[in-house]
């Protein structure tokens, strides 16, 4: 009898990374509100969480896909969408992935279609550990500069990645 595969290897199978399309912004726009519902509700005051519009963060996402300003991968597993980053030259500015595929890797494969090695900034909720965490793995740190998010009004902090040499 063939041995079954671990579900570990069979979540990390069952996924790709692809450039996001016109047809799969809505699908973004769904999976960058629900990712934040799921990874903030400890984090965001609940009254923002609820204030997103779906259509409106649809439109932004697609103004970014057509300027070609951001490099912006797409993580499919069968047709559902459940994760992205987006990223200029110098600056990572989303990543995020659905709750249920949290540590299968995919953030991983993503920030590298974003950003590959090179040196860049990320701005990340200052009571985030988990995110520091990911963060600190893929060669960021703390640069100590500080602001706050007009939309959350949470205090965030900047970190850095220096290029790599490899």
């Amino acid at each position: 009898m063939a041995e079954q595969p671990s579900a570990d290897k069979t979540l990390a199978e069952s996924w790709r990374v692809e450039p996001l399309t016109a047809p799969r912004v809505a699908d973004l726009a769904a999976c960058h509100i629900a990712s934040w519902r799921e990874s903030y509700a400890d984090v965001v005051a609940a009254h923002v969480l609820t204030a997103f519009d779906l259509e409106q963060s649809a439109r932004g996402w697609e103004r970014r896909r057509r300027e070609g300003t951001h490099r912006i991968p797409v993580a499919i597993v069968n047709h559902e969408l459940i994760g992205f980053a987006a990223a200029t030259p110098t600056e990572l500015d989303a990543l995020y992935v659905r709750a249920s595929w949290h540590g299968t890797g995919v953030a991983d494969a993503l920030i590298e279609a974003a950003t590959g090695k090179s040196a860049c900034t990320l701005w990340v909720f200052a009571d985030y550990p988990r995110a520091h965490g990911f963060y600190t793995r893929h060669g960021f740190a703390d640069t100590g500069v500080r602001r706050v998010d007009p939309f959350t009004l949470l205090t965030e902090q900047l970190w850095q990645r220096a290029p790599s040499l490899k």
